[in-house]
């Protein structure tokens, strides 16, 4: 909800989703939605070697005077303070050794696919994140068919994982398996299976979308 809450706070809230985020217990997190510059605050946050990799998504043309603007009212200029996706690794292993991005669509606003290649130990994890478009049910399955075919095409044999808000319900993503699920938002995956059911965390005010969590192990 590019760093607001339900009702309005009226001032901005990154201390605060920061604080909510460092709270939690997660070792991967695909956030959608985001103001461009907090995904870097958020890895400073979490310390401890945190990374990062950010896809800039749509109305970021003078970025510098849409965050100066959104800094102070942020409820007032609201997703027009500019948007970004962001996969967050909580610390320095696994390393981020690869990062693409596909443009999915240019209208009615732009969407992209981002993903990482996780390395650990010699063995491989690709990771996409994203955000299909908003109140088109066709357009957001086109959007998640074409990322999960070039996701798949990246990963080659490597395990796989695909999630975000994918703006659609009762998705099916042929080679991928749903798990985990909340409304729109969906995590699929190829060679990983979950350990225990999902969990929907409690974000209290902050955003319109509830977290949601899973622990994934490689399938057997």
């Amino acid at each position: 909800m590019h760093g607001r809450s339900q009702p309005p706070a009226g001032h901005d809230l990154l201390d605060e989703f920061a604080t909510a985020l460092a709270g939690w217990e997660w070792d991967l997190a695909l956030l959608q939605e985001v103001p461009p510059w907090w995904p870097e605050a958020f890895v400073a946050a979490l310390g401890g070697g945190a990374q990062y990799r950010r896809v800039l998504t749509s109305r970021n043309a003078l970025l510098p005077l849409r965050r100066a603007v959104a800094e102070r009212w942020p409820d007032a200029i609201k997703s027009n303070g500019g948007g970004a996706n962001a996969i967050l690794v909580r610390r320095a292993e696994p390393s981020m050794a690869e990062h693409r991005t596909l443009l999915l669509c240019r209208w009615p606003e732009r969407r992209r696919l981002h993903a990482v290649r996780l390395l650990a130990g010699g063995h491989d994890l690709w990771v996409g994140n994203l955000h299909a478009t908003v109140h088109d049910d066709p357009a957001a399955r086109r959007d998640s068919e074409r990322a999960r075919a070039s996701l798949l095409r990246w990963a080659g044999d490597a395990p796989v994982l695909l999630g975000g808000d994918f703006n659609v319900r009762g998705l099916t993503l042929a080679g991928l398996v749903r798990a985990a699920s909340h409304d729109v938002d969906h995590l699929f995956v190829a060679g990983l299976e979950p350990v225990d059911q999902p969990q929907v965390l409690d974000r209290g005010p902050l955003s319109d979308h509830a977290p949601v969590t899973v622990t994934l192990t490689p399938s057997e």
